[in-house]
C-alpha cells in the first residue's frame, strides 16, 4: 500500500539545523510533484515548499527562502528538507505529501526549535 513515512524531527536549538526525510513506497514516487507541509501548534496548515519530479525545478515560501533546502532522490525514493537557521516559530509538525491527484500524505513528523 501507499506510504510516506517522515523522520528527522527533534528538538533544536534557534539557530540549529535539522534534515528531514521521508521514504515513499507504494506509488512511483518519480513521477510525482512532492512537497512539505507544516502545522505549527493551533494553527492551520502553511505549505512549506515543492519540487518538481526530476529535482530541478523548486519553491519555498517567504519565510522560509535561504534557510530551508528541499531535495529529493528517486533512486531511493526519498524527499528531504535541510533546515538550517531555525526559528522558534519553525517549530511545527512537518508532513511530505503528493501534489495534486491522488494525495498521499505522511504521519507527519515533530521539529521544535527551542532553547
Amino acid at each position: 500500500q501507499v506510504q510516506l513515512v517522515e523522520s528527522g524531527g527533534g528538538l533544536v536549538q534557534p539557530g540549529g539545523s535539522l534534515r528531514l526525510s521521508c521514504a515513499a513506497s507504494g506509488f512511483t514516487f518519480s513521477n510525482y510533484w512532492m512537497q512539505w507541509v507544516r502545522q505549527a501548534p493551533g494553527k492551520g496548515l502553511e505549505w512549506v515548499s515543492v519540487i518538481n519530479p526530476g529535482g530541478g525545478n523548486t519553491a519555498y515560501t517567504d519565510s522560509v527562502k535561504g534557510r530551508f533546502t528541499i531535495s529529493r532522490d528517486n533512486a531511493k525514493n526519498t524527499l528531504f528538507l535541510q533546515m538550517n537557521s531555525l526559528k522558534s516559530e519553525d517549530t511545527a509538525v512537518y508532513y511530505c505529501a503528493t501534489v495534486g491527484y491522488p494525495d498521499y500524505w505522511g504521519q507527519g513528523t515533530q521539529v521544535t526549535a527551542s532553547s
